[in-house]
């Protein structure tokens, strides 16, 4: 089943964000074939400012755990995360989802 991670940072954030960046890439990685998609959610100046990660997972529970691991939640990055099961209306990308 697929789930979404949807975080908005913290305030101020932003090098905190950098400085954790090549952590973070390891763990998401790391997942293998549990990580889907995962990017960065952009402001008007084009500066991250949140992020969506998709996850296939057992259930919420495995999928909140995946989440939680992530580093940028241990360092304080994201002010706010939720983890929500998530349906695949549309997809033109070609990759099987």
């Amino acid at each position: 089943m697929l789930f979404a991670m949807i975080a908005k940072d913290a305030p101020d954030a932003l090098q905190l964000r950098l400085d954790t960046r090549p952590v973070h890439l390891d763990h998401l990685n790391s997942l293998g074939k549990k990580l889907v998609l995962a990017g960065a959610l952009l402001d008007d100046e084009e500066k991250p400012e949140g992020s969506i990660v998709i996850f296939d997972a057992e259930n919420l529970e495995e999928a909140k755990s995946l989440a939680a691991a992530d580093p940028f939640v241990a360092a304080g990055v994201f002010a706010s995360y939720e983890v929500k099961r998530w349906r695949v209306a549309i997809n033109t990308t070609g990759i099987e989802i």
